[in-house]
């Protein structure tokens, strides 16, 4: 993992495309509460970071901390970088650090396929045998509702089956886990600003 306090090359990516209008911190649940003046505002300027990011860039802040990561994988899921799914994948089961894991899913939901599926499955499959650990177990079974709805598959059948992982996992925790349908509302509203994002991003007016 590259540091952002010793690394000019990674410092300047997060001064062009992290910290702008604190983007890190709003990426996510916080763009649901922008009034729309703001979340207009924030579409167009995410949208211009998205067209203007090349993926040399964006690979240099996926070898950041949470902020830089979470940042790029937002510009990803706008600007479709379906070459970038494998890596999202990895760092999601990777687990490497907190905040960023929520983003990988916004990211895998919006390319929508059968692969993004299976990656979301593979971390179920590891992290549901860890009641242990607080994760993303919680937004990830949530994105693959999502994409089961999306795709008219069933790969959340075998984890929400009676005495399935996911019942076994609440079982033994000590606090309560988020609802994995209201994970679910969640990340297709913020498909949906994903999408307002990317017709901007597409826009003349954001290219020129």
């Amino acid at each position: 993992m590259r540091h952002v306090q010793n690394d000019p090359e990674l410092q300047e990516q997060v001064r062009r495309f992290v910290t702008p209008d604190r983007r890190y911190l709003r990426l996510g649940g916080g763009l649901l509460r922008l009034n729309p003046v703001e979340r207009s505002a924030f579409v167009r300027d995410l949208a211009q970071a998205a067209y203007e990011i090349t993926p040399a860039e964006l690979s240099i802040l996926f070898e950041g901390g949470w902020r830089e990561r979470k940042t790029a994988a937002w510009l990803v899921a706008v600007a479709h970088r379906t070459e970038f799914r494998d890596l999202i994948g990895r760092l999601l089961l990777a687990s490497e650090g907190p905040y960023a894991g929520a983003a990988y899913c916004v990211v895998l939901a919006k390319f929508g396929s059968a692969a993004d599926a299976e990656l979301l499955s593979a971390y179920l499959d590891h992290y549901l045998l860890r009641p242990d650990l607080d994760y993303d177990q919680a937004v990830v079974l949530g994105t693959l509702l999502y994409l089961d709805g999306i795709l008219g598959s069933e790969y959340t059948t075998r984890f929400l089956g009676p005495d399935g992982p996911w019942d076994r996992w609440l079982e033994v925790r000590a606090v309560a886990a988020p609802d994995p349908q209201h994970c679910r509302q969640t990340v297709q509203q913020l498909c949906v600003l994903v999408d307002e994002t990317a017709e901007a991003f597409v826009s003349p007016d954001c290219a020129s």
